[in-house]
């Protein structure tokens, strides 16, 4: 009598022997030589099972470990419209997709409600220790008698509701890939990096939920969610939520103006690096541009300087003394709200703190004080904090209700996390984020990048604004023309009209 074809795992792969009649099986199967089996991805488990079970094939499965969880929930809210509609949409798409909801509109809620509606182990995976131990105190109090554990920050649990970071998921993924039947990936952009997408390739979990506000990826690689997760099942925005769910908020663009010395500057700097850019046919703009330009700039001096002209012309626009003289203003208008400064580098973070005496926190803060600086923060001992990049996400200070932001990227995704720093909904709370640019320089393309454009409108709450001057106001979108800052010298400011 026939065997029947038995399915096991093998380190982030499922082997298949002997190999079962039909067709259904093989476009996901490659033989190996090396063991004398049919090989294929882990991530296909669920597709091969139900091809199989289709054309009535037998299978032996002993490639899947995971169980049944009993779940108990002991936190239990009225779930928001938005939520019970993602969560609809999920379990029709057969518990597999993306689910984008802003910052702050109650994702691990809805996880919440999808753990309890699966009840099969299930792991959590997140980008910061900040966010892992966020997490497992909510797990805790919603599913008090289950197993909860932890991997990463020197935590090694094995259990049946695990939360982890992407890093410490990634490490382990080979061993971690038959054992859960249900993963969450929060901020689950991350997922399609190189070093990151194994958790999702090696593991053969037939439910996926992915949770992000910014799904897309300057690389393009946010297409491979599809793959590695599911469709995009349900989206909803900033503005819908705004004044319910969300704080109602405000985006407010100012341009200041480099000085005359420093515009000089600035011009000699972008000659120097366009003229190498025009010698060599390097168009910048693109992620090849880019790279080119870098692989360019290595093979000769003449390189060298135009990509040291284009680093110190990009920290003249971003560090510009203007933008000083605009942030002490703002932070004079808003004491003692509770204030977030963003910066793109680690320099300027320092730089402000030491003339303004503000705290800082940088990829170099230690862990303990960082969660003192953000418990003074949120206590309202210290009511503002600077930061580059490390508060882009992972953070809760639902306190915050202003955000300066001097410097960033082109990221979209980048600006929508930021905004989503200060959208915790508070009783007749306000959230106001700031974008303070240099005009006329590369910063306004990079500004233009990250927002789409949006209507401009008088701005009159300012006091330290000019009469008749204007700004960029929006909810949720950009704006491309701005109020002006300026000054004709480095003491001065602004000019007269």
């Amino acid at each position: 009598m026939a065997r029947s074809p038995t399915l096991s795992f093998d380190r982030g792969t499922l082997l298949l022997h002997p190999p079962p009649p039909g067709k259904a099986w093989i476009d996901y199967a490659t033989w190996d030589d090396r063991v004398e089996r049919f090989r294929m991805p882990a991530m296909h488990y669920r597709r091969l099972v139900e091809a199989l079970n289709a054309e009535g094939t037998p299978l032996l499965d002993k490639a899947a470990e995971f169980g049944s969880l009993a779940l108990a929930p002991a936190l239990e809210m009225t779930p928001y419209p938005h939520q019970l509609a993602a969560l609809a949409a999920w379990l029709t798409a057969g518990r597999m997709g993306v689910v984008v909801l802003p910052t702050g509109a109650g994702k691990t809620y809805l996880a919440q409600l999808a753990i309890q509606s699966t009840e099969r182990s299930t792991l959590i995976v997140v980008p910061t220790l900040d966010l892992m131990h966020q997490w497992y105190a909510h797990l805790l109090a919603a599913f008090p008698d289950a197993p909860v554990g932890l991997l990463g920050g020197g935590a090694h649990d094995s259990t049946a509701l695990l939360v982890a970071t992407y890093d410490s998921a990634a490490i382990s993924a080979e061993a971690l890939g038959n054992k859960y039947a249900l993963l969450v990936f929060d901020e689950c952009h991350h997922v399609p990096s190189e070093f990151t997408r194994v958790i999702a390739e090696y593991s053969l979990a037939p439910y996926r939920l992915g949770l992000t506000a910014t799904p897309e990826r300057s690389d393009g690689k946010h297409a491979d969610l599809q793959t590695l997760i599911g469709p995009e099942v349900y989206r909803t925005s900033v503005d819908a939520l705004s004044g319910t769910v969300l704080a109602r908020h405000r985006v407010v663009r100012l341009t200041v103006r480099l000085s005359p010395r420093e515009r000089q500057r600035y011009d000699a700097l972008i000659e120097t690096r366009n003229r190498f850019l025009q010698e060599r046919g390097i168009r910048l703009g693109s992620l090849t541009g880019w790279q080119t330009f870098v692989r360019a700039s290595a093979l000769s001096r003449a390189g060298r300087s135009a990509m040291l002209a284009h680093r110190e012309a990009r920290a003249l626009a971003f560090g510009t003394a203007g933008k000083l003289r605009v942030l002490a203003d703002l932070l004079a208008q808003h004491h003692p709200q509770r204030t977030l400064i963003f910066t793109e580098d680690n320099a300027m973070v320092y730089r402000i703190s030491r003339e303004y005496l503000i705290p800082a926190i940088t990829h170099k803060t230690p862990v303990k004080e960082r969660h003192n600086l953000l418990h003074c923060f949120r206590t309202g001992e210290y009511p503002v904090v600077v930061a580059s990049r490390v508060l882009n996400e992972g953070v809760d200070v639902p306190e915050a209700s202003i955000a300066i932001v001097l410097s960033g990227t082109g990221s979209r995704c980048e600006y929508v996390q930021r905004l989503g720093r200060i959208l915790r909904r508070r009783e007749g709370k306000l959230a106001v984020l700031y974008e303070v640019v240099a005009e006329a320089t590369s910063e306004e393309q990079v500004s233009r990048r990250r927002r789409p454009a949006t209507d401009v409108r008088p701005y009159h709450q300012l006091d330290l604004l000019e009469p008749g001057l204007r700004v960029a106001e929006a909810r949720d979108e950009t704006v491309d023309q701005q109020n002006r800052y300026g000054q004709e010298d480095d003491r001065s400011y602004p000019p007269s009209y």
